[in-house]
């Protein structure tokens, strides 16, 4: 039986390095590294790595609708995703990891010309992939405020591979920091594809020394990196804005503009709690390290935490967010009116790529988006929410045009939120079905039709709910259920 194939919709068509020490007490073919039985090939200087052209068809893929779905704000979407930022460089090669044979590179290089100041957020899956566990290792590490890079996989997940799955993270880092010339735990990894495959080491650990000889800074080089990571998308996602931190003769003097920019990947097993689910942001301002640790929490927290395309929760969940002060300027401290604009800016390029990852959800017909009002909290307004687009019966139904508004109503009154009854409005689209807990004479036909409408050009479902007079609103994302998600997910080994 072959894989499912998935068709885009018509309208988108810590070790020690290898250094001239080591090289003098005799280190001639590997270096031994902190974890047991990890050695690391010594990259080969006779070979000279091949050129790439990131314009070529295995670094192109159609683009997500990134551009409409980006929230409006104070900021202008620019080309060049994560290399948009200055003091970036991204790379892409076809290593052949992919089982399929798909002609289309699979893994990449995003490198900070300095070290990055670094923040992450990781998924809670107890079965977590290697490249987390490493990454997490590192982060977690007192002094580890700053990376130069994140070399990123698809083919093979790397997760629940045990011992030998960590030696091979390990492996890999080392082997991109022999590259780079810096340390391993400089180095961040993330893989996607197959759980319980091991990667592919000789054919991942031959591609390093061509990522690190095409390493470039333009949008090519960014938008091929996007490429490589993806799966079953179908899309690939990648955004970058400019952001005015304004502040005229204030802290940040006459460097006002910086900019975000974002790479991710998912389509299936979407349902992160921080699908299979990746990304990378990077920046050009100066930051306080704590102050963008926490701001990639929270912007993860609004954006790629309030999508869900199937309810699983991966084990290879990961964001890494890379700032790297290229801008110039100040310091930008917690608190201060700088650290709230960069904030929006980089939360507004999270929800782009996480609503990219929602429209793009394996078989999907649409994107789902869900808002609601009224809640006594914010984190009840999330709750409720995020409950409504991860229904199954909900998502089959508007897949199915059907404006079936009781599963909506109950998706909201098992999100665990306390709310009366009483106080429940439903909207779908223009129609309103609920009113004060009681249901309202609609145009069914109508309602099916906007739904019919919708899904027929893969539009967005807005479904908007309130729960009473509370100040907190929050949104989240989803898609439909389709008879391709079963089809593709039934044969996706095989």
């Amino acid at each position: 039986m072959h894989a499912a194939v998935r068709s885009v919709p018509t309208q988108f068509a810590t070790a020690r390095r290898v250094t001239d020490a080591t090289k003098k007490r005799g280190v001639a073919a590997v270096v031994p590294l902190r974890r047991a039985n990890v050695l690391v090939p010594r990259a080969s200087a006779d070979a000279k790595p091949p050129a790439v052209d990131y314009k070529s068809d295995e670094f192109t893929i159609p683009d997500a609708p990134i551009k409409d779905l980006v929230p409006r704000g104070a900021w202008k979407v620019i080309d060049g995703g994560v290399c948009a930022p200055k003091g970036f460089k991204a790379a892409a090669f076809k290593a052949k990891l992919r089982k399929s044979g798909k002609n289309q590179a699979d893994c990449c290089l995003i490198v900070a010309d300095k070290p990055a100041v670094v923040g992450g957020v990781f998924t809670k899956n107890r079965v977590a992939a290697a490249p987390v566990q490493y990454c997490r290792e590192v982060l977690a590490k007192p002094d580890k405020r700053t990376v130069r890079a994140v070399l990123a996989n698809a083919g093979q997940a790397n997760a629940a591979t045990g011992v030998l799955g960590m030696e091979d993270a390990v492996r890999s880092a080392a082997t991109v920091a022999e590259a780079l010339g810096c340390d391993t735990d400089d180095v961040l990894l993330q893989s996607t594809g197959v759980i319980g495959k091991r990667i592919e080491m000789d054919e991942l650990m031959g591609a390093v020394p061509a990522l690190a000889a095409n390493l470039k800074s333009t949008k090519e080089a960014a938008y091929a990196a996007a490429t490589a990571i993806c799966t079953t998308d179908l899309v690939r996602k990648t955004l970058a804005v400019e952001v005015d931190l304004g502040g005229g003769g204030g802290i940040l003097g006459r460097k006002k503009k910086v900019r975000v920019g974002g790479m991710g990947k998912g389509s299936g097993m979407i349902h992160p709690n921080m699908a299979t689910m990746l990304g990378v942001v990077t920046c050009d301002a100066v930051v306080e390290p704590e102050c963008w640790s926490a701001m990639i929490k929270r912007a993860a927290h609004n954006s790629f935490n309030q999508i869900s395309v199937d309810g699983d929760t991966s084990t290879n969940d990961c964001v890494v967010g890379l700032a790297s002060g290229a801008a110039g300027g100040d310091t930008i401290v917690a608190g201060s009116p700088e650290a709230e604009k960069l904030e929006a800016a980089l939360t507004a390029v999270c929800v782009g790529i996480a609503k990219s990852i929602a429209w793009d959800g394996e078989g999907a017909t649409c994107l789902i988006e869900c808002n609601v009002k009224g809640a006594q909290s914010i984190e009840d307004a999330r709750a409720i929410a995020r409950s409504v687009v991860s229904s199954s019966l909900a998502k089959s139904a508007i897949f199915g045009h059907d404006p079936n508004w009781g599963r909506l109503a109950c998706a909201a009154g098992y999100s665990g939120v306390h709310f009366e009854q009483e106080d429940l409005r439903i909207q779908l689209g223009s129609h309103l079905l609920m009113e004060n807990g009681q249901p309202l004479d609609y145009d069914a036909e109508e309602a099916s039709a906007y739904l019919k409408d919708t899904t027929a050009v893969h539009g967005t479902v807005v479904v908007d709910v309130a729960v009473g007079d509370g100040d907190f609103d929050a949104s989240a994302w989803g898609c439909d259920l389709t008879y391709d998600y079963v089809k593709i997910n039934a044969e996706y080994t095989t």
